[in-house]
């Protein structure tokens, strides 16, 4: 086996992820239906393994982030920054609750009638979230109950800051160990894709595909109202100039490697070399471009509120406006805690889906379908949230000096 394990490590996972996709779509038309569900068990058996592991990851790190936050001085310019990150992410999140609505999408979901029930008004939202907030931590990481975990991990990482500097270096090794298990486990994506895929296509033959496209379309719409709207009019107010010449070159010189790389992280080198280009003085850029690609998800939060808007659509669950509301709350929130792996704004979908009291088990099929349409849906996410790194940092800095951003190549 060790020779197929090679052979197959050559690709990369976006590679190895079309592959099974396609071959998903062959078995699925081709092969008798009982042979089809069998296959499916690979599909299963992905989303039981992020099902086990994915709210230990929600809490631990959580706990990590807060316990080892360290308050950064970078200037004037950095409370701009700020502000432009978490507004540009709580906006990104209306236009995808906007664009849900006006193109409603249904996708495949195995439902039982119990799974199905939904909250009757936002009363009940609340107090199921209030509710959920107090529930026994441990029953809490039992019943992958996400808005119990980020409540007591909260508490736990702010308790924890108070602790020596050792307490706090073990929960962010314990963080890196799950991350490191999550990237494992999302190895086998392709295989669970291919099991997905196929039983989708032999079940509900090309409705289920087309639901799938539908979806893409419209997280690109959406994803492209915010990079060609609302980031430009962000930037307009705040240097009160035709912010489109920054928005391009940000674009090009960023979005586009982020496109092929899929990691903020990886692209941080780009986009600091960026900023220095553009002019932008070092003490906001040394902060603000490794703090973007943590807390500035717009992209992140478009895919949970639209993914999760979906099974709303799929369960027939009324949604009144101060849901919706809380909804973009909580996909903004949700979205700065999108884990480092490629993907990783999949695994909050589930927190944003507990606020309409929507199952877990169908959730996590959410998440499955995500890495279905993910080599398009994640690659475009990247690109969105890291150029937006550098647009915002630029735009804060040139309002703060007064000075014009270097566009020459």
């Amino acid at each position: 086996m060790k020779p197929v394990f090679h052979f197959i490590n050559r690709f990369s996972l976006v590679q190895q992820i079309i592959v099974g996709l396609i071959l998903g779509v062959i078995v699925g038309f081709f092969f008798p239906l009982h042979v089809v569900q069998s296959i499916g068990i690979v599909g299963e058996f992905f989303i039981g393994a992020l099902k086990a592991i994915a709210p230990l990851l929600i809490f631990v790190l959580i706990i990590a982030a807060i316990s080892n936050y360290q308050k950064q001085e970078s200037g004037g310019a950095m409370q701009k920054v700020v502000l432009l990150y978490v507004l540009g992410t709580f906006l990104a999140a209306l236009v995808a609750v906007t664009v849900s609505f006006l193109f409603p999408i249904v996708v495949p979901l195995e439902v039982t009638s119990m799974e199905a029930r939904g909250p009757a008004d936002i009363t009940e939202v609340l107090r199921t979230l209030f509710m959920n907030m107090v529930d026994n931590p441990v029953n809490a990481l039992v019943s992958a109950n996400y808005i119990g975990l980020i409540s007591w991990g909260m508490l736990f990482g702010f308790a924890l800051r108070s602790t020596n500097q050792s307490t706090r270096n073990l929960f962010q090794d314990l963080a890196q160990l799950v991350t490191s298990v999550i990237k494992k486990v999302i190895l086998i994506a392709p295989l669970g894709v291919f099991g997905l895929v196929a039983v989708t296509i032999a079940e509900t033959g090309f409705e289920g595909i087309k639901s799938y496209i539908q979806l893409v379309l419209v997280l690109l719409l959406a994803m492209g109202l915010v990079a060609f709207v609302v980031n430009p009019l962000l930037v307009y107010l705040l240097m009160r100039k035709n912010p489109y010449p920054l928005v391009f070159r940000c674009i090009k010189e960023s979005g586009m490697t982020a496109f092929f790389t899929r990691s903020s992280a990886a692209n941080i080198p780009v986009n600091i070399e960026l900023s220095r280009k553009l002019g932008v003085r070092e003490e906001t850029y040394s902060v603000s471009i490794p703090l973007g690609a943590t807390i500035n998800m717009a992209g992140a939060a478009v895919t949970i509120t639209i993914f999760t808007l979906a099974a709303v659509h799929t369960l027939g669950i009324e949604v009144d406006f101060l849901s919706a509301l809380l909804l973009s709350i909580f996909a903004t929130v949700g979205a700065c805690g999108a884990s480092g792996v490629a993907g990783g704004s999949l695994l909050l979908i589930p927190l944003a889906c507990a606020l309409f009291q929507i199952d877990n088990s169908i959730a996590m099929q959410l998440v499955v379908i995500g890495y279905v349409v993910g080599v398009i849906q994640d690659s475009t996410e990247t690109a969105l949230n890291s150029s937006t790194d550098v647009l915002f940092t630029a735009a804060a800095d040139f309002a703060a000096t007064g000075e014009e951003p270097n566009l020459k190549d």
